[in-house]
């Protein structure tokens, strides 16, 4: 049975561009009778707070998006040692070592070409091959992070929207943090064991996070999880700045939307507009199942005109 989710972060308000990617992705499992999940991913203990959770759970609600098992607080999973185990079992199969550089140190190496977006620059390796005297020694004033060792040669996988992809992730990325060095498991490796342990056969999401999905997949080898989920990334909504929507502060909030009053079917009509789901046309959740097909997905980012988006949603 499929088993797909939706995994934000409540660090603020949740908008159209989330919205989206929770709605295709709560389509797709259920056009496949499968089952839907909710994580929050509330490592983020600065920036995460309780208010963000309640009003995603409402803004979900509003459109109509349910979910079948009771959500997962990563915060949760972390004081139960989940990502402690994974960290202790990557250690003894060596594939993991402290790492005590800093941002500003990497960036100012000259073997460091930048990396993808979400991880600047590649790191060149620094304290790949320290002795246990010399991170102890190092350990004395700075707490380590810790890298997963990348293997070479190229990771390939088939993403069910773009095709073929295959990345480098040693010559493009480098080894890439697993723990922080506060002791906060990775986005990395916390999304790889929470997918794991729920099961997760596909997972949907934007496609800023495509650059990442290499990296997970070492990991999943690495800890024996397998097979890995299809994946699938859907070309981000942007805004007329060329960022990308779910970013924005303003109007399109969901939050402030269902404060003036908007009905959601208005809201999911203009989502499957997007989407290429639909004409615009107000429409529920449920009767959007029988639209969805990854084939009708766009290839391309979307750009949302404020003008456009006020008029399809019955502002003007």
């Amino acid at each position: 049975m499929m088993r797909g989710r939706f995994a934000p972060s409540p660090t603020g308000r949740m908008h159209l561009g989330n919205a989206r990617s929770a709605l295709l992705g709560w389509l797709q499992a259920r056009a496949a009778g499968g089952r839907f999940l909710l994580r929050v991913e509330d490592l983020d203990r600065a920036r995460c707070r309780p208010e963000h959770v309640e009003a995603l759970v409402q803004d979900l609600t509003w459109l109509g998006l349910d979910w079948d098992e009771p959500p997962l607080f990563q915060s949760a999973r972390e004081e139960a040692g989940a990502y402690r185990e994974a960290l202790e079992r990557l250690a003894r199969a060596g594939h993991i070592y402290p790492c005590f550089c800093t941002r500003a140190e990497i960036a100012r190496s000259a073997s460091a070409p930048h990396g993808p977006l979400d991880d600047g620059p590649r790191y060149p390796g620094t304290c790949a091959q320290l002795t246990q005297a010399q991170a102890a020694e190092r350990a004395r004033t700075r707490a380590p992070a810790l890298r997963f060792r990348v293997p070479p040669g190229r990771v390939h996988f088939e993403d069910g929207v773009h095709g073929p992809i295959a990345q480098d992730v040693a010559a493009t990325v480098g080894d890439f943090v697993v723990r922080r060095n506060d002791g906060v498991a990775s986005y990395q490796l916390a999304v790889v064991v929470d997918d794991a342990a729920s099961s997760i056969t596909h997972v949907l999401r934007a496609d800023d996070l495509l650059g990442s999905t290499p990296r997970q997949l070492l990991l999943y080898a690495a800890l024996g999880h397998a097979p890995p989920p299809a994946f699938a990334h859907v070309p981000l909504v942007l805004g007329e700045d060329g960022r990308r929507l779910a970013k924005r502060e303003g109007a399109f909030a969901l939050a402030e939307l269902r404060a003036r009053g908007l009905p959601p079917q208005r809201v999911l009509g203009l989502l499957a507009a997007w989407s290429g789901l639909g004409d615009g046309s107000p429409a529920s959740a449920r009767e959007l199942v029988s639209h969805f097909s990854l084939a009708r997905l766009p290839r391309a980012p979307v750009t949302a005109h404020q003008a456009q988006l006020e008029a399809a949603l019955g502002w003007r």
